[in-house]
Formats: C-alpha cells, structure tokens, sequence
C-alpha cells in the first residue's frame, strides 16, 4: 500500500463509519483517560492515551504475523492524536 493510500484509509477510519459507532474521538479517549487514571492511579489525559494507542499498533508490528492494517491503524491514532493535542492548546 502507497503513502497516500495508508493516509486515504486512516481518513476513512477516523471521518467515516468507524467515527459514527464510535462517536466523537475527543470524548471517547477523554472517557479512556478517566477510566486508565483510575485503574493507574495516576493521572492519564487523552492525548496520552491515543499516544499509546499508536504505540501498541507499532508493537504488534514486531511480533506475530504482520497486519497491513496496524500501519493504518496506527496513521489513524497519530492524527487524532495530533487533533486532540491543538485542541488542548488552542
């Protein structure tokens, strides 16, 4: 799969079908930070966990079988995580 193409299916994933069951990316990773820092202890915002999202698509890369879809998946996560981070500091 071409550059573009990743990029193409990460927009479709995060705009598309996959953001309408999943609603509002903002909120539910906000929720998924409530829901770590809890079972943590310690404090874990959004932008952090959308980060390790990312981070546990690269590990599966390493092991097992390899999945196209990590690397558009992963692709996926950078961008709401890039997304959540301007609205943080807007």
């Amino acid at each position: 799969m071409k550059a573009i193409e990743i990029l193409k299916s990460a927009s479709d994933l995060v705009g598309g079908d996959r953001a309408k069951q999943n609603g509002d990316y903002t909120l539910l990773h906000e929720r998924v930070a409530e829901l770590w820092s809890t079972y943590l202890k310690t404090e874990v915002s959004a932008d952090q966990v959308v980060f390790c999202m990312t981070l546990l698509k690269i590990a599966r890369s390493e092991f097992g079988s390899k999945n196209p879809d990590d690397g558009v998946d992963a692709t996926a996560y950078t961008a709401i995580w890039a997304a959540i981070l301007e609205q943080k500091n807007a």
